[in-house]
C-alpha cells in the first residue's frame, strides 16, 4: 500500500504541477510562461518526485512507465495493474484540485483544461495522424532514456535529473502537436473534466503511449542482453 499511495501522492503533483501550469500561467497576461514554462513544470514534477518517493516506489507516475518497465524486465508484472490504478486516481485527483482553483475565478472559462487532442483540438491543428507518430516516437525516447537511466551501473542519484529533462524536451517538441501526453493517467485526469471531445479522443492517448512503452521495453532488452538486473518476481 505504501507503493500505491506513493504513485497516486506522485501523479496528483504532477497533473497539478504540470497540467496547473498550463491552465493557470502559461497565458497570463504579459507575464504567461508560455510553452517552454510548462514544459519545464512537467519535468520539474518528475524531477521532485523521483527524489521524494523513488526509493519507495520509483515514482512511475505513469501507466506507460510501469508497462515499459515490465516489458524491459524491470518491474514485477503482479504490480502493473495496481500502479496504474493508483496513477490514474491520483491524476483525477490533481485534476480536481485544479479544477477547484481554476474556478474560483470570477467568470472563468475551463476552456480545453491542458486536454490532449487531435485535429482541430490540437494547439497547432496537427492530424490524428501526426499526433499518433508523436505520441508513439515521444513515448519511446522517454522511457527508452528512463531503461538506460536507471540502468544499476549508472551514476549514482542522477536518474531523477536525466528523466525530468527528458520530459521537459518531450514537451518542448510535442507541445503544439497533441500538448503532449506520453501518460494515459494524465490525459484521462484532464478529459474527464473537458468531457465531450476530450474524451472522445482520449483512446488515442492510451494506445500510442503503451505501444510506445513496449516498443522501448523489447528495444532496450535487446540492445542490452548482458544487463544485470535485481531478478523480479513475474
Amino acid at each position: 500500500m505504501k507503493k500505491f499511495m506513493a504513485e497516486f501522492i506522485g501523479t496528483m503533483w504532477l497533473v497539478l504541477g504540470g497540467c496547473g501550469s498550463a491552465v493557470l500561467a502559461a497565458a497570463f497576461p504579459e507575464l504567461g510562461i508560455g510553452f517552454v514554462g510548462v514544459a519545464l513544470a512537467f519535468g520539474l514534477t518528475v524531477l521532485t518526485m523521483a527524489y521524494a518517493i523513488g526509493h519507495v516506489s520509483g515514482c512511475h507516475l505513469n501507466p506507460a512507465v510501469s508497462i515499459g518497465l515490465w516489458v524491459g524486465g524491470r518491474f514485477g508484472k503482479k504490480d502493473v495493474l495496481p500502479y496504474i490504478v493508483a496513477q490514474v486516481l491520483g491524476g483525477i485527483a490533481g485534476a480536481g484540485i485544479l479544477y477547484l482553483i481554476a474556478s474560483g475565478k470570477p467568470e472563468s472559462e475551463l476552456g480545453s483544461f491542458a486536454a490532449n487532442g487531435y485535429g482541430e483540438h490540437s494547439p497547432g491543428g496537427y492530424t490524428l495522424m501526426a499526433a499518433l507518430v508523436t505520441e508513439v516516437v515521444m513515448t519511446f525516447m522517454f522511457i527508452f532514456i528512463i531503461l538506460g537511466s536507471t540502468y544499476p551501473k549508472a551514476p549514482a542519484g542522477l536518474a531523477g535529473i536525466a528523466i525530468g529533462l527528458c520530459l521537459t524536451l518531450v514537451h518542448l517538441i510535442s507541445i503544439p502537436v497533441t500538448n503532449t501526453s506520453v501518460n494515459p493517467a494524465r490525459s484521462t485526469s484532464q478529459a474527464i473534466f473537458v468531457g465531450g471531445w476530450a474524451l472522445e479522443q482520449l483512446w488515442l492517448f492510451w494506445v500510442a503511449p503503451i505501444a510506445g512503452a513496449i516498443l522501448a521495453g523489447l528495444v532496450y532488452q535487446f540492445i542490452s542482453p548482458n544487463e544485470q538486473t535485481e531478478t523480479v518476481k513475474q
